[in-house]
């Protein structure tokens, strides 16, 4: 039996888009208990050229 290329990365995929939801819905949590827009979150980056 052959691997293929979904069997191979579609269910990685799935696990990192639900550990992406899980961070995100953390995130939206911090800015809610803090009275942060969320909208900072989305513009904020790490260097200038980002």
């Amino acid at each position: 039996m052959s691997l293929t290329m979904y069997q191979a990365s579609i269910p990685v995929f799935i696990h990192m888009l639900g550990n992406l939801s899980k961070i995100l819905d953390k995130a939206a949590a911090h800015a809610e208990a803090k009275k942060i827009d969320p909208a900072i979150f989305i513009n904020a980056r790490l260097a200038p050229d980002m």
